[in-house]
């Protein structure tokens, strides 16, 4: 079956197979809207889109078109933390304390930045149980996290950090820079390269953006018992995200630098390459190749706790691992998101 979804953009020849391939996600009905991109040495060899901007097919999907991209946010992230960290303006080593005092509540006096980047400090959610909108409330959500005592000794384990991630490093940028996570990424990151990527919305931009689609409802009995207590329900269930709350102002203007950021392929690309061409992209550095080589050291390489698979962590993203190969790069480190990102 064919579908009638134009493909636009470019792709060379070498790699028709991967257009190919692309496109028949249109004609087997698996795909809406999407956008896809491949950069090598720094350069798009693939810059595809195609579809429909919602799930009424009413509004096409166009080359400047942008989604909420989820957990993929979460890279953007860490190289904000890893620009401080070349800057010398923080230490992976030192105690989360020593820049955010509150922090040392509950036993964390010592605790080290370097476990927030690896998922491994404990908190993988909040203890209070509150609805989604609360995370717009940036000071609320950071001092719960200041005084809660994490959930396993720092360190020991890994549990996908699955929305707290944004909150503690965004905090961490917002006590060195006096300037919010989003704010510092469009500074020093997407205005520098160009790249049309946002934490924290503004919205002009709310006719470009693509609806997200919920999936069907999930029967949880077919997982069998569930412990309402796990790590995972608690993290990844405290706050629920509606999925349709994403097409509110509310949500798109937040900073919520674990889940929010807004982009498309090719912004994504473009950021990410310059992070695999050793920090620098067309004149512009990021980041220095000793900061991007210590950042893909392991840190952590067991059972997530959250995403019950094995993980290697590195500090922001994961690293390549047996068990879950993702491709022939021994070096090669990534993340994703909710949504297809």
């Amino acid at each position: 079956m064919t579908s009638e979804v134009e493909i636009e953009g470019f792709c060379e020849e070498r790699f028709k197979s991967v257009k190919e391939a692309f496109k028949s996600n249109f004609d087997d009905n698996l795909e809406v809207g999407a956008s896809f991109a491949v950069t090598i040495n720094g350069r798009h060899v693939i810059d595809l889109w195609g579809g429909y901007a919602n799930a009424e097919k009413t509004k096409q999907w166009e080359k400047n078109t942008i989604v909420n991209v989820y957990s993929t946010t979460k890279v953007m992230t860490a190289i904000c933390i890893h620009i401080l960290v070349d800057r010398g303006l923080l230490d992976l080593d030192a105690p989360v304390a020593k820049y955010w005092p509150e922090f040392a509540q509950a036993g964390k006096e010592n605790l080290p930045v370097r476990y927030l980047l690896s998922h491994t400090s404990g908190l993988a959610g909040w203890d209070k149980h509150f609805r989604s909108k609360k995370l717009y409330n940036w000071d609320l959500m950071v001092e719960l996290l200041a005084a809660q005592k994490p959930w396993w000794e720092p360190g020991t384990k890994s549990g996908y950090h699955t929305l707290t991630f944004g909150h503690l490093l965004g905090e961490l940028v917002r006590r060195i820079t006096k300037k919010s996570l989003g704010t510092f990424f469009r500074e020093e990151v997407a205005v520098p390269l160009g790249a049309d990527f946002y934490i924290g919305l503004p919205e002009e931009h709310d006719v470009r953006v693509a609806d997200l689609i919920p999936p069907p409802p999930i029967d949880l009995s077919d997982f069998g018992d569930i412990d309402p207590q796990s790590v995972a329900m608690r993290s990844l269930t405290n706050p629920i995200i509606d999925v349709l709350a994403t097409k509110t102002r509310e949500w798109r203007s937040a900073e919520i630098p674990a889940g929010n950021g807004h982009g498309n392929a090719r912004s994504v690309s473009r950021i990410t390459a310059a992070l695999a061409c050793g920090g620098e992209l067309d004149g512009v550095r990021l980041l220095s190749e000793k900061t991007i080589n210590q950042s893909i050291e392991e840190q952590s390489y067991v059972t997530d706790l959250v995403l019950n698979i094995p993980i290697r962590f590195g500090l922001g993203w994961g690293l390549q691992n047996k068990e879950l190969p993702i491709g022939p790069n021994p070096n090669l480190f990534y993340w994703g998101g909710y949504g297809g990102s």
